[in-house]
């Protein structure tokens, strides 16, 4: 199990290897990469602002601005992908989830904004990260920030979908964007019919059973209050921190 704050000792040795500053890497070796991963993930766990990170973690603007740095050099994302390389590619599961944001998160304007339009962008801004969805697919556990509100994303997903057949609730059973595609790719649909059609179609039932699984996952994923409830005023640390969080859930 994960330690409510920190990564085990085994954990640790599996990531360890994969991020930059360690000694004997090209560039300047980082101080303590394992503190500064503690102090993301305490924080992330915990909700809190990156200004009450604990002292023992060291000056919080500069676990913010390495997280920063980190995330747009995409290193958590790779991380992620790096665990997941080996993941059976049998069947993928897909489901999506609402996020509140906080106020807080609202207020991120671009460098080139010219005055005139900041007090606009920062309006824009609150009206779009009131409530925004979180997609995933559990094959290799990728995740999309910027779901639709409609079919929760699914359809950018399926892009890069390597299985052979996806397992998904009623909510992606729209046959335009979602199961059409699938079939024209010769990947099964293993999506429930809605109740309302009048020639229902059939499906694995018993391979749909095992779809508790992404739930599960996405349960978990929440338990980090900073995720279950968006605190990043940007998308791309969002994700970075959601890369994180299912890299160590994935080494749970």
């Amino acid at each position: 199990m994960l330690r409510r704050y920190r990564l085990r000792d085994d954990q640790w040795d599996v990531i360890k290897d994969l991020l930059p500053g360690r000694a004997g890497t090209a560039g300047g070796t980082a101080r303590d990469n394992r503190l500064f991963v503690d102090a993301v993930l305490y924080r992330y766990r915990a909700g809190i602002p990156w200004r009450d990170l604990p002292e023992c973690f060291g000056n919080w603007k500069n676990v913010h601005k390495r997280f920063s740095r980190w995330a747009q050099s995409g290193i958590w994302q790779t991380v992620m992908a790096h665990l997941t390389d080996d993941a059976d590619n049998e069947y993928a599961m897909i489901d999506s989830t609402i996020v509140r944001a906080h106020q807080h998160s609202a207020g991120a304007l671009k460098k080139r904004a010219t005055r005139s339009h900041r007090t606009q962008s920062r309006r824009l801004e609150y009206q779009n990260s009131r409530g925004s969805r979180c997609a995933g697919q559990s094959d290799r556990l990728l995740f999309d920030g910027r779901a639709s509100q409609r079919f929760g994303g699914a359809d950018i997903l399926l892009s890069d979908l390597a299985a052979a057949a996806l397992v998904a609730d009623k909510g992606c059973n729209a046959e335009a964007r979602v199961k059409a595609p699938l079939l024209q790719a010769g990947k099964e649909a293993v999506i429930p019919p809605k109740s309302n059609r009048t020639a229902p179609q059939g499906y694995d039932k018993h391979l749909h059973q095992a779809r508790h699984l992404i739930e599960n996952f996405f349960a978990k994923l929440k338990q980090f209050r900073a995720i279950a409830t968006r605190y990043d005023k940007t998308a791309r640390n969002f994700l970075a921190a959601i890369h994180l969080v299912g890299a160590t859930i994935w080494l749970a």
